[in-house]
């Protein structure tokens, strides 16, 4: 995956982070995803941060 397309979301309940990637052509807004949180063992809110 090149640098430049990948984007960091964090976990809002603990300190997880995830990278991923985003068109950002087409998506003006920032992320969020739910996603499987390991530390809390459940699907938590993943927000987009500044990397």
């Amino acid at each position: 995956m090149p640098q430049i397309n990948l984007i960091k979301l964090r976990s809002t309940a603990s300190e997880q982070v995830i990278f991923t990637r985003k068109n950002k052509k087409k998506v003006e807004r920032k992320l969020e995803l739910t996603k499987f949180d390991k530390t809390t063992r459940k699907r938590e809110i993943f927000k987009e941060v500044k990397k």
